[in-house]
């Protein structure tokens, strides 16, 4: 699977193109120069989601000025 080098639109597109990328190496049928790019590219792919959740909590303490409070369902909060 050759995939350029660009960063992906979203978050939701690096998940959906990771959760393929993990169905092709698990298939077990790629050649060993094919699974190493195919891992480098899960690499990569993971760093940028990891980053976007980064920013997505960091986003989240702004917004509730640090206060963040566990969620607590049985209240309806």
């Amino acid at each position: 699977m050759a995939k350029s080098a660009k960063a992906p639109a979203s978050f939701e597109t690096a998940l959906a193109q990771l959760e393929d990328l993990i169905r092709e190496m698990e298939n077990g049928d790629l050649p060993l120069e094919t699974a190493l790019t195919t891992y480098k590219q899960g690499i990569e792919l993971v760093k940028f989601c990891q980053t976007k959740l980064g920013d997505a909590e960091q986003q989240l303490k702004i917004l509730e000025k640090d206060e963040l409070k566990p969620l607590d369902i049985a209240n309806g909060a």
